[in-house]
């Protein structure tokens, strides 16, 4: 899919205007300041080359690390950037890699699928006239609802936090909520991971923005704006991580405190049973002469006593609450 963003000349002075690409006649009579490329075709690419002399390669969008691959210039000008964004659903949050390429005063963005904040720049510049000038606000506004974007994932983490703290330090905890609570923390904190991951790749292309020296003196300021969301984020972050691992360990002791009931009851059954094995041992040894073997009495006897046995620890146990 290709979207052409232009801005309005006309009394809403920078709002952006979509244009949909079908054709690559459709390029002729536009002055973009920003061309949005999602899953491109090679005949796209090939438009965008004819219409801007601008050669997209296949593996724009890599996983290279190192900051030499994913900031860069290159000799005829093109700039060229390498972002994260999170993806926030309810199924696989993810991050998403994005290839940006700033090119005679036009953002060039590919990557594979629609993210929630392009569609959230989309809105707000289509709304909010003089919100853009040129292409590097486009890529330091992206960059700047990121960062809400973040901040907005992290309080659904608090939230979804307390309502497990609220089930697993309120109630009892079996088994079955122990399970759902772990499950439930587990995704949080790769979520929170994700984000934190999203956050510090944003500061390091803010960063190289302004070392590049390609922005004015708004946008310096609005990039170090981002760069001190982006900080408190960052200490969000930490926090609840604390709380993942706190609420991770009361869960995991709430699990070892069931197992320990169960292995408490299997103890207090064999110490139970063990005067009336030793009473059953006794009279199963092959004496000659033990009287109450010849008694009528004695098979009964033998039984009660073997009752009484386990009956007397037991109620000892339950008196000492050991049972409980």
């Amino acid at each position: 899919m290709l979207n052409v963003f232009t801005l309005d000349k006309g009394r809403l002075s920078g709002r952006l205007i979509q244009h949909e690409i079908d054709q690559p006649a459709e390029l002729a009579g536009l002055q973009p300041v920003w061309v949005d490329l999602e899953s491109p075709s090679p005949e796209e690419i090939g438009w965008i080359a004819s219409r801007f002399g601008l050669l997209i390669p296949n593996d724009i969008v890599d996983e290279d690390l190192e900051e030499s691959a994913r900031f860069y210039e290159e000799d005829n000008g093109e700039l060229h950037i390498r972002s994260d964004f999170l993806i926030d659903d309810d199924v696989t949050p993810r991050n998403v890699r994005v290839a940006f390429i700033l090119f005679n005063n036009v953002l060039f963005s590919v990557h594979g699928e629609d993210l929630p904040v392009f569609r959230l720049l989309r809105l707000r510049a289509r709304r909010i006239p003089a919100l853009i000038e040129d292409a590097k606000d486009v890529l330091l506004k992206l960059y700047d609802a990121d960062a809400e974007y973040s901040a907005d994932a992290l309080e659904g983490i608090y939230d979804a936090l307390e309502k497990v703290s609220a089930r697993v330090l309120k109630h009892d905890v079996d088994d079955t909520a122990a399970a759902e609570a772990l499950s439930a923390i587990a995704k949080e904190e790769d979520l929170n991971g994700r984000i934190r991951r999203n956050v510090m790749d944003t500061r390091r292309a803010v960063s190289f923005m302004m070392r590049s020296r390609m922005l004015s003196a708004d946008q310096f300021e609005e990039a170090r704006q981002i760069l001190r969301d982006i900080d408190s984020l960052d200490s969000h972050t930490a926090f609840l991580f604390d709380k993942i691992n706190f609420l991770m360990d009361a869960t995991v002791g709430f699990i070892n405190i069931n197992q320990n009931k169960i292995i408490k009851i299997f103890s207090v059954a064999s110490v139970a049973l063990l005067p009336p094995t030793l009473i059953a041992s006794v009279y199963g040894m092959n004496f000659q002469h033990m009287p109450e073997l010849s008694q009528t009495w004695g098979y009964p006897f033998a039984l009660g006593l073997m009752a009484a046995s386990v009956a007397a620890p037991l109620y000892y146990f339950r008196r000492k609450g050991w049972m409980k």
